[in-house]
């Protein structure tokens, strides 16, 4: 199996390097300052490095440190399972970010829909890629909890939790996790990126030049996308590059126009934090677009480590029935892949947009002597 080999359906793609639109990294504020978007937020009051209930290095960074000449294809499956559960952490904050806004019309909640249906994609992706070294995702027994770190170590120092849509969490949480790992407008480089991350598991990769089996990978539309096997090096090239052009973008400016024309993730959310449009102004991408302004949101408070204590009785029977179909979405997505299943995907699907319902219901319901919200916690039950 070599490089040069392309799977039927891509045929069409072949002697294209898909390239997602992004933004250059010296994107700066409307008012004209340069400023250093790619560095990654932190959470107030933690230091890069400190982790919520995790030792400091994780281990996607323990997998790092391993000298390439020893990735093999063990190491291959670990580093793809710590992939899913780095993509899988990324859905419930960013879905309660987006459930929580009012009109689903509005520029900022099409552009969080879209991430979210990107992100249920790379985890189609890297699950596909998993399964192609004989391995078995585990998605029900690795589901994150919430507050706490990323999986794996990257970005350290990033607490990702679980809230409404406020500017902190555009700020903190969405953009600190799409973050790019070597802004090139700051010198003080985030030790692991999840861009960084799978650069690492693309070479990998390239140097085991692994048989790949196409058993129990998945053929299946997601969102705007198209989820198909991997069946040679040149499909898992192109699959990383989709993940890390989509999330964190490249140095690459927005002429050299992909084919879908979307923003890379961290430069939708930035859209949305500093509440107007990229556009290219002297050489440089600045915030002077049109606007993009805040949404009206439901004021869900952040859950609290451990969920919510002693909610009113209509509250927990929500958050009962929202975390029984959750832990249903878990074992249905854990089923697709262990069995080669396109149907217990298109079940799990189903289950996610049957979770809306409950979500929004709950982030209705005020929490006594606050102006703010329940809201899902995503703890599964069973």
């Amino acid at each position: 199996m070599t490089n040069s080999e392309r799977s039927p359906e891509d045929s069409a793609d072949t002697g294209v390097r898909l390239r997602r639109r992004s933004v250059l990294a010296s994107a700066a504020l409307a008012a004209g300052a340069p400023v250093s978007l790619a560095a990654p937020a932190h959470t107030p009051g933690r230091s890069a490095g400190q982790r919520s209930g995790a030792p400091q290095h994780g281990a996607a960074v323990r997998l790092v440190a391993v000298p390439a000449e020893r990735r093999d294809i063990s190491w291959l499956r670990s580093a793809l399972q710590v992939a899913v559960e780095i993509e899988f952490a990324t859905i419930p904050p960013y879905l309660c970010g987006w459930w929580s806004v009012r009109n689903r019309k509005c520029d900022a909640a099409r552009l969080i829909r879209r991430i979210v249906s990107d992100e249920m994609y790379h985890l189609g992706i890297v699950c596909n890629l998993l399964v192609a070294l004989g391995g078995r995702p585990r998605i029900r027994d690795s589901a994150p909890t919430y507050p706490g770190p990323l999986p794996g170590g990257v970005h350290p120092g990033v607490e990702v939790c679980l809230s409404g849509l406020t500017k902190p969490f555009v700020h903190d949480v969405m953009m600190a996790i799409e973050a790019p790992g070597a802004p090139l407008t700051d010198s003080a480089d985030d030790p692991l990126s999840i861009g960084l991350f799978y650069e690492q598991l693309l070479s990998a990769f390239l140097a085991a030049a692994p048989d790949l089996r196409t058993d129990r990978q998945l053929h299946e539309r997601i969102g705007e996308d198209t989820l198909r096997p991997v069946r040679t090096l040149d499909d898992v090239e192109r699959a990383i590059e989709i993940i890390k052009e989509q999330g964190e973008g490249t140095s690459h400016s927005p002429a050299d126009a992909p084919r879908d024309g979307h923003m890379a993730h961290y430069y939708a959310f930035a859209e949305i934090y500093h509440g107007r449009q990229l556009r290219e102004t002297g050489g440089e991408w600045r915030f002077t677009g049109p606007m993009v302004p805040f949404p009206d949101t439901r004021p869900m408070a952040r859950v609290p480590a451990g969920g919510w204590k002693n909610p009113p009785a209509e509250a927990q029977r929500l958050l009962d029935a929202f975390d029984g179909t959750y832990a249903g979405v878990l074992e249905a997505l854990d089923a697709a892949w262990n069995e080669g299943d396109r149907h217990s995907l298109r079940t799990a699907v189903r289950g996610m947009r049957r979770l809306q319902a409950p979500g929004e219901e709950l982030m209705e319901i005020p929490i006594a002597g606050t102006r703010e919200t329940y809201g899902p916690q995503f703890r599964p039950r069973g």
